[in-house]
């Protein structure tokens, strides 16, 4: 398995943060490449499923989702259920209580709460990823699709971090993300 995390503070507050970032259709906003997010059942909680159309290149592709546990208001966890061995959580750690043992910046200091950190945490398998799944135009492989599809995930995934940021502070800053990778593809 490929695996990938996107992580950052975002300064809000974790119930805040877990609620945002519960609300799967909103990431259509976010990513260059997602045109939309529809719910297909539930309400956001385990078991809640999610049609998510992307549109690439000449490329369009519904991939289904599911979210598979909640912990409010610190994990939410999904998996892709077709097409590929794919899935991944979104992580919020609040602040530690301990009133400031890292020193914050002037535009933390300016915010109304104490930072918590957000992650984005994906794993998948390439390899299971089915040749099926996709209509190609003419002379298109799907290995070449692979190889130009799968760097996108990182810039998207940083892409998508940032803009939640923005949104859940309400204003546009330079953020800092940590990211970690544990592939060659990627």
């Amino acid at each position: 398995m490929d695996e990938l995390v996107v992580s950052t503070e975002v300064y809000a507050d974790p119930e805040e943060v877990y609620e945002f970032l519960l609300d799967f259709p909103g990431y259509a906003r976010y990513s260059k490449y997602l045109d939309d997010v529809r719910t297909v059942q539930g309400d956001g909680g385990p078991g809640t499923r999610y049609a998510l159309t992307f549109a690439w290149w000449k490329i369009t592709y519904t991939a289904h989702s599911r979210v598979t546990g909640v912990e409010p208001p610190e994990r939410i966890d999904w998996e892709i259920t077709k097409d590929i061995d794919a899935g991944g959580c979104w992580r919020v750690t609040p602040p530690e209580s301990d009133g400031g043992a890292e020193s914050r910046d002037a535009e933390a200091d300016r915010a109304d709460s104490p930072a918590c950190e957000v992650a984005l945490e994906v794993e998948f398998d390439p390899g299971s990823a089915s040749p099926d799944a996709l209509d190609l135009p003419r002379l298109v492989s799907f290995d070449w699709v692979l190889k130009k599809a799968i760097p996108l995930i990182r810039t998207e995934a940083e892409r998508v971090v940032q803009r939640a940021v923005r949104d859940l502070e309400g204003s546009t800053r330079d953020v800092d993300l940590d990211v970690y990778v544990d592939s060659e593809r990627i």
